[in-house]
């Protein structure tokens, strides 16, 4: 503690939420009682997996944690417009609009909606499938299929468990291949690296190669050692073509995780056709380069191929997904230390001994409308709208949306939000009264990041190195203040019925089953113990931080309640306040796979299918000369629609500009910062032109999030520069097949110039009457 000029400052650790690499941050918090607010952020040189590092979004955590525009208190509709009003009254609100809809017997009246930054905080990762199942509702939309889902799909296919994601072991690599990512900008995604930008200078540095393939020359392509500008959507054929070449030529060896593969034959077979001659003009990739990516990866000592959204959001994104894992398992470079490898989650469950699983499917239910199959529980976001409009038994009548934007985030935003303005109820967790949440009845708005607990449930589980962090909010909750957990857990308990039960009952009916079923289990460490013995051995402020404990003594490292004394608990972690540094990734082959045969599964069913429908496309291809196809595109200073209220983050590069090749602006007519409309199959929009090389010719690239034009939000510094919304320009048909996620990438569009103002003719005189 100090003081400076009469304030009384601190110093405080948190881990910083605003975007996949979870880095280490050391605040300064100023003031003292209900007025400390954090004044400045820097990286936690001892945090055990960052070391110091920092974006620009974290070191202006204080901006973002103190905008003056977040909301402090429930917001409930009244009389048309939502007013401020206490906690009970919302409660109230949500009780009465959520039991209304759910008193006439049909559970599939509700749908949810959970958004990205849902796994960003500790509530978010524990109470949301309690809400679901309290629903009972078959009506989950989540940001996964505008984004990540064809992973989770390919991996549920490979290894049985959409969950099992390999992550590229970078630190270890000395071959590096990234299709269709831009981590200098996302700070990686599906892969938690904080310095992403400095683990891959590292690579270069111990002699090894980092290979990008991307329409767009990012700043990661920049320091490639060789760039591949693909054509949008074509990874898939460029991927199958390295995988023939890899047969064709007597390249692939497995390795280790060989005796653990099966289907290496039919995938063989099922590449045999997609020769580079046969796919280069797909692609927009000359032959012998594919052969040289192909000979390069299979000559690398250690290597690692990852892809990302640029690869997913597409048309064959689960084929592209499943393109990726397959070249690092014929290449001995599955499940080895500086290939693509499983981390280890302390929270994850416990190793168990290999066994066949049950597998994963898909389709297990469809869509009321479209018939959309269903896919790890959910239906696709681009079908929430119609199944909103459309009347008849089972449509969505009220909303629960915790922490999305879809009105932004998906496609065909201007149908969205007709449908949601005709619900008869609707919920927002959210602290801002954005595009989305301003349709709602009822908005509940979390406490600010500093107020608020930090764990990382779901990217511990995709991290470079094993470890293990926490912190406790940095600020005390002021007086009345409802934590984030407490906002989900009364949300559960509306759902159910019991509106004035105790938020506790919902952590505490966890804990019990929990540990039911952990007693009941031959292979548990707490088998045949006294659950309410071990319960009372669980510490924690809270019913949130009590599961955490136990999560952390039933997982991996854990201590098994004093089975071993070694072993992790919360209150051991709370006494390391830059975390725990729990090794390197290590093999877990066979240890992760859940498939029927015990083995990967290289070539499924599923698989095999969509690789027909890639031969029928590259078939039935026609270009058109001149023909536009868009990619977007993300900035370091954002993610998403998240933060363009941030005035800290905004200018700069950070801006919602249409780049277009020079060749391209030439021949349509458009002037660098002239504007330019931009129309697809869903509508058009208008954004200022930006003449660059960067991008192919053919391609054009409008970042996603932005389009902060609409009426009665709280958001004014978004709405005073809001950009143009790129999936206005989507009606929500393209999806890819095989995991119902939007194609957001490698679409057609036509581009023209707007004249300007001064340009436009006058318009007639009238006649004379």
């Amino acid at each position: 503690m100090s003081e400076s000029s009469g304030a009384r400052t601190r110093e405080a650790l948190r881990i910083c939420p605003l975007c996949e690499a979870t880095c280490g941050l050391s605040v300064t918090v100023a003031g003292e009682g209900g007025q400390e607010r954090i004044t400045a952020a820097r990286g936690d040189r001892d945090d055990v997996l960052s070391r110091g590092y920092v974006c620009p979004k974290g070191a202006l955590f204080g901006e973002l944690d103190g905008d003056p525009d977040r909301l402090v208190r429930p917001l409930v509709r009244r009389g048309g417009r939502l007013r401020e009003t206490d906690w009970e009254e919302a409660f109230a609100a949500v009780a009465e609009g959520l039991g209304g809809v759910l008193a006439a017997g049909d559970p599939r009246a509700v749908g949810v909606f959970l958004g990205n930054p849902n796994v960003h905080t500790v509530a978010g990762a524990l109470y949301p499938p309690l809400l679901v199942k309290a629903l009972r509702t078959p009506n989950l939309f989540t940001a996964s299929t505008l984004d990540q889902m064809p992973k989770h799909v390919s991996g549920g296919l490979l290894y049985g468990d959409p969950l099992a994601i390999p992550v590229p072991d970078l630190d270890r690599t000395d071959h590096l291949l990234v299709v269709g990512a831009n981590p200098l900008e996302s700070n990686g995604s599906l892969c938690t690296a904080p310095d992403f930008p400095g683990r891959l200078r590292a690579l270069r540095r111990r002699g090894g190669t980092l290979t990008v393939i991307d329409p767009v020359r990012t700043r990661t392509a920049r320091l490639a050692d060789r760039y591949v500008a693909v054509r949008p959507g074509g990874d898939a054929p460029l991927l199958m073509a390295m995988v023939q070449v890899l047969f064709a030529e007597g390249l692939t060896d497995p390795g280790a995780s060989g005796p653990h593969l099966s289907g290496v034959e039919d995938v063989a077979r099922l590449a045999a056709d997609f020769t580079p001659e046969a796919v280069a003009g797909a692609c927009g990739v000359a032959p012998e380069e594919i052969r040289a990516l192909a000979r390069e990866l299979a000559a690398a000592g250690r290597a690692a191929v990852y892809g990302r959204i640029g690869s997913t959001a597409v048309a064959f994104g689960t084929l592209t997904s499943w393109l990726v894992d397959v070249l690092n398992a014929l290449t001995g470079n599955l499940d080895r230390p500086g290939g693509a490898m499983f981390p280890l989650s302390a929270t994850a469950r416990a190793p168990r001994p290999p066994a066949p699983g049950r597998g994963f499917v898909t389709g297990r239910r469809r869509s009321r409308v479209s018939g959309h199959p269903e896919v790890k529980g959910e239906f696709p976001a681009a079908a929430l709208a119609e199944e909103i409009e459309t009347p008849g038994e089972g449509r969505i009548r009220a909303l629960v949306c915790v922490a999305g934007n879809p009105v932004l985030s998906a496609p065909d935003g201007p149908r969205l939000e007709r449908a949601l303005g005709g619900l008869d109820f609707m919920v927002a967790v959210d602290p801002y009264l954005n595009e989305t949440s301003r349709h709602a009845h009822v908005v509940l708005p979390p406490p600010r990041p500093s107020r608020s607990p930090h764990f990382d449930f779901s990217f511990n589980a995709l991290a470079v190195r094993n470890q293990v962090r926490y912190t406790r909010p940095v600020i005390p909750p002021r007086a009345g203040e409802v934590s984030e957990g407490e906002i989900l857990a009364r949300l559960v308990l509306c759902a159910s019925g019991t509106p004035g039960a105790d938020p506790e009952s919902v952590d505490a009916a966890v804990v019990r089953q929990t540990l039911a079923a952990a007693v009941a289990d031959p292979r548990s460490p707490v088998h045949g113990r006294d659950p309410a013995g071990l319960e009372a051995l669980l510490t924690g402020e809270n019913g949130a931080e009590r599961r955490l404990d136990l999560m952390l003594r039933l997982g991996p490292y854990g201590d098994g309640f004093g089975a071993d004394p070694e072993g992790l608990t919360l209150a051991g972690l709370l006494e390391h306040p830059h975390g725990i540094d729990l090794g390197p990734l290590r093999p877990r082959l066979p240890e992760v796979l859940r498939t029927p045969s015990g083995t990967v599964e290289l070539c499924p069913e599923p698989i095999a299918a969509d690789a027909a429908r890639l031969r029928r496309h590259l078939a039935e291809r026609r270009e058109s000369p001149g023909a536009l196809v868009l990619v977007g595109r993300r900035h370091l200073r954002s993610n998403n629609s998240w933060m363009h209220n941030v005035p800290g983050l905004r200018g700069g590069s950070n801006r919602c500009t249409l780049r277009v090749h020079p060749d391209d602006a030439a021949r349509l007519g458009l002037a660098d910062g002239g504007l330019a409309e931009i129309r697809g199959d869903g509508g058009a929009v208008r954004a200022p032109v930006e003449v660059t090389g960067s991008v192919r010719p053919g391609v054009v690239s409008l970042p996603h999030g932005w389009g902060h034009d609409r009426p009665g939000t709280r958001t004014p510094t978004a709405s005073a520069d809001p950009g143009a919304n790129v999936n206005r320009l989507l009606d929500g048909r393209l999806l890819d097949p095989l995991s119902g996620t939007a194609v957001l990438n490698g679409f057609p569009v036509e581009v023209a110039p707007v004249p300007a103002p001064a340009d436009v003719p006058a318009a007639p005189a009238p006649d004379p009457v």
